[in-house]
């Protein structure tokens, strides 16, 4: 078992058997020392994809994304979900839908700082349905970049995401994949399981 693992067995909470809160240190409250460890864990990862730049959508996967970027030694770009006023010329855009939210939004970039030629790595919270990382994905390659890979904090390998990514070509690493969860507990893919979650 490894190192977040043990946080979503020790602070997550089961909310139904496919929804996961995390908000004690990943989507809410953020804990810098884990979110520095996973950024290291995904260099680890990803040292030999010649990553330049992070890609990742606002706004739990920038703390992750962040510390990826500091470990690799590469920027981080985050695609906004509102429109600002300030973001307005050379916008790349690209539809998601939140199964969690039930809507669909629209996510934009600038494509002043996503070049062609560049490999990007996309960063997300979480994988389910692949929806935002196939969005992320779409804006990377509309600029004309190289998707060098996909990285997730927690994926749900319960549902459909990782076979669609996979299916279009692209290499995933997740930190955390939950094979599946109910009030009982959680069971990860490497075959872990824990009867309770911490109260």
């Amino acid at each position: 078992m490894n190192f977040l693992e043990k946080r979503i067995l020790q602070e997550g909470i089961v909310l139904s058997d496919t929804v996961l809160k995390v908000d004690a240190f990943l989507n809410h409250q953020i804990d810098p020392l884990l979110m520095k460890e996973i950024g290291a864990e995904f260099a680890e990862r990803f040292k030999e994809d010649g990553v330049t730049k992070i890609l990742t959508i606002e706004s739990s996967g920038i703390a992750p994304a962040v510390f990826a970027g500091l470990a690799l030694g590469v920027p981080v770009l985050f695609a906004r979900k509102k429109k600002s006023l300030t973001l307005h010329e050379g916008l790349l855009t690209s539809k998601v839908f939140s199964f969690t939210k039930q809507e669909e939004s629209e996510i934009s970039i600038s494509s002043k700082f996503l070049r062609r030629n560049e490999r990007v790595l996309i960063i997300d919270d979480f994988l389910a349905h692949g929806e935002a990382a196939s969005a992320l994905c779409e804006l990377a390659e509309n600029a004309g970049a190289a998707v060098a890979g996909i990285g997730i904090v927690i994926e749900k390998s319960f549902q459909q995401g990782r076979e669609k990514l996979e299916q279009e070509g692209y290499k995933i690493e997740s930190i955390a994949r939950i094979q599946s969860m109910n009030e009982n507990g959680i069971q990860f893919v490497c075959g872990e399981k824990e009867a309770a979650l911490h109260e």
